[in-house]
């Protein structure tokens, strides 16, 4: 099934993309649902929780992929010591808990693209997002998933043809992300100056082979 998976770059506004110009979206529609984590992904964790020390994780920020999105954060305004990255997060939650712990088929996925390539994968319900998907800034008095909690002035947000349906590396907006009928995906990721292409692919794959499981 992975075999099909075919890899698509999304818009960017043009505002955007004249202030961040490396900025850019990519994303992937995959047939598969979640559910409970098989027992080889279940060790895959496992055997990754041990291979990832604490001296990994303190030294995490500095590997260029992770240290790429913290500068990133910043130049948009956001402390990445008070709002982590997603790798830095995944890390805390590692130490905190004393091992990656399975939860669902596409959370465990998550967590193993994002700790072996450093890039966060966003997963939405492939249904419940209207046509092509892309960045963009939010607009006044615009709100998340069109009916949602209200959205910063200017934030950048990722946007289907209708509403914006996530804040960028935030909440996804109500009913748009993965839930137990969810049949069809659509993975994301977003690259920012520094982060190499094949970075990217590679955690869009690593997450699709995973929740599609054996051919």
């Amino acid at each position: 099934m992975t075999a099909e998976l075919q890899i698509e770059q999304g818009w960017v506004d043009p505002e955007l993309s004249g202030e961040f110009p490396e900025l850019a979206l990519y994303y992937a529609r995959l047939e598969a649902g979640s559910g409970r984590s098989p027992r080889e992904v279940r060790e895959r964790l496992r055997v990754m929780s041990n291979r990832f020390t604490g001296a990994k994780a303190v030294n995490l920020r500095q590997e260029p992929v992770p240290w790429a999105y913290r500068v990133f954060f910043r130049q948009v305004g956001i402390d990445p010591d008070e709002r982590r990255t997603a790798p830095e997060e995944i890390a805390l939650e590692r130490m905190k808990r004393g091992g990656f712990r399975s939860q669902n088929l596409l959370d465990d996925a998550l967590v193993i693209a994002t700790v072996e390539t450093g890039v966060p994968v966003i997963a939405f319900d492939a249904d419940r997002v209207d046509g092509e998907i892309g960045l963009r800034l939010s607009l006044p008095r615009e709100r998340l998933g069109g009916d949602g909690r209200p959205l910063s002035s200017r934030q950048i947000v990722i946007s289907d043809a209708v509403r914006a349906v996530a804040v960028l590396f935030g909440e996804l907006a109500e009913r748009r992300g993965v839930h137990p009928e969810t049949q069809r995906m659509l993975l994301a990721v977003v690259r920012v100056k520094g982060v190499p292409q094949v970075s990217l692919e590679e955690a869009l794959w690593t997450v699709g082979e995973i929740v599609s499981g054996p051919a």
